[in-house]
């Protein structure tokens, strides 16, 4: 059987689980599928949204027949933006619950805490998130943005198109921003752009005083200089960042800001007249004109409520989600090894109009995407390219420069070109 996804609404869904029952009846048990998203803490602002588009995903797909003939069941567990509890949580989910897959994670210090657990175990995450790369796990796929298909480009646009000579990088304080803008500062530099010239900050999960790090920025450009913020801040901490923003009157036009982290999901929570025109840099856009987004869109409004609104790690959940279940129909079983090697090479269109591809590495071959503002909490969008392949080590760090992931052929997601031996499989690094 040919399993496609078709956008059910809510009520479709639930029709069929009254009328489709006898169908699951061949299964002994249901393919458990472990939702692991915090639904609680600083980051539940972000992250519950994404275990309800998972509870929408299984819905469809139920509803479509299942998967193997069998019904789908979501097992749901709440990590509280609570990082070593992520751990624990998936290490339930597995050893408990018995699953088959986690779909989960926002933050790569929760991804960072679930690896060893999932490698240990032998289990299958897909994580939906944009991260800092350096990093390819035998046992995730990163179906959100490595830096090369996020990050880089931001700054190219900054550098390209608004001319920006100073750049502030503002983070939360974890691996993510940490990481991200190690390698950032390394690319500015080589090109051109003085130490000096570069103003890094970090601040703590859900930090709200924002107006000294805002007068530090504003002060950056005190020479004329055209100042751009790279902001690689997470969470809910995005609300205090840019309602200073907008108390201190700076506008798009004076010191631009790209975001990572910030989708529409945290601006519908924001007053957002004084941001039009800020920036965001995303693999998809709500605001995405195709025929698939248009009833993604409906099919999520239906499930959710008409005034919820769609994001990038959505479309990431999407297409992962999606092509695990093609990957479990072509190999005939929810086996986590048969499953990794059906997912090599899967495609599925993706809500821009294009296809994802499921790359050696694990990593999505996706467009970037770079949007404003406006006024309405959407964004406009204003650059987009075709699709990038993501690269799981950087090649503007000498050290990841020669290193490769290519788990289909080599076996190795930290292979040395130079000495074309495979560094190390598991993920200690």
């Amino acid at each position: 059987m040919t399993i496609r996804n078709i956008l059910f609404s809510s009520f479709s869904a639930l029709a069929f689980a009254a009328s489709g029952t006898a169908a699951f009846a061949e299964c002994a048990d249901p393919i458990k599928v472990g939702v692991l998203h915090s639904l609680s803490g600083t980051m539940a602002i972000s992250e519950t949204t994404l275990k309800d588009t998972m509870l929408m995903l299984i819905a469809q797909q139920n509803a479509a027949g299942g998967v193997l003939g069998c019904q789908i069941e979501a097992v749901v567990v709440d990590p509280a933006s609570d990082w070593p509890l992520f751990a624990e949580k998936a290490r339930e989910l597995l050893t408990v619950h018995e699953t088959d897959v986690i779909f989960g994670n926002w933050t790569s210090v929760s991804r960072k805490s679930v690896l060893p657990v999932i490698e240990e175990l032998n289990g299958l995450l897909f994580y939906p998130v944009q991260y800092e790369g350096e990093e390819s796990s035998r046992n995730v796929f990163y179906t959100g943005a490595a830096p090369n298909q996020q990050a880089i480009p931001a700054v190219d646009y900054f550098l390209e198109e608004l001319g920006v000579e100073k750049f502030a990088l503002l983070g939360t304080d974890y691996v993510y921003p940490r990481t991200t803008n190690n390698i950032l500062e390394q690319y500015l530099t080589d090109n051109g752009i003085a130490a000096d010239d570069i103003f890094v900050n970090y601040t703590p999960f859900g930090h709200s005083d924002w107006a000294t790090i805002v007068a530090d920025v504003m002060a950056l450009g005190e020479d004329g200089k055209q100042v751009g913020v790279i902001s690689t801040i997470n969470g809910d901490a995005n609300i205090g960042f840019y309602k200073e923003l907008a108390a201190a009157g700076i506008s798009a036009d004076d010191i631009p800001v790209v975001a990572f982290s910030v989708g529409e999901e945290e601006l519908s929570g924001l007053d957002t007249t004084n941001l039009v025109g800020h920036l965001a840099a995303w693999n998809y856009f709500m605001s995405a004109d195709s025929g698939a987004n248009t009833a993604f869109i409906e099919s999520w409004q239906a499930f959710a409520g008409e005034d919820r609104v769609t994001n990038d790690p959505m479309e990431a959940h999407y297409i992962g989600f999606n092509m695990w279940v093609a990957a479990v129909e072509a190999a005939g079983t929810t086996d986590v090894d048969a499953v990794r090697e059906a997912m090599y090479g899967q495609e599925f269109p993706n809500l821009t109009g294009g296809t994802a591809v499921m790359l050696p590495n694990h990593h999505l071959a996706k467009p970037v995407l770079i949007g404003e503002i406006t006024a309405d909490g959407q964004f406009d969008i204003i650059s987009q390219t075709t699709e990038v392949p993501g690269d799981a080590w950087t090649d503007f760090l000498p050290d990841s420069a020669v290193l490769v992931s290519d788990w289909k052929d080599l076996g190795c997601g930290m292979y040395n070109t130079v000495t074309e031996t495979c560094v190390q499989l598991t993920s200690n690094y």
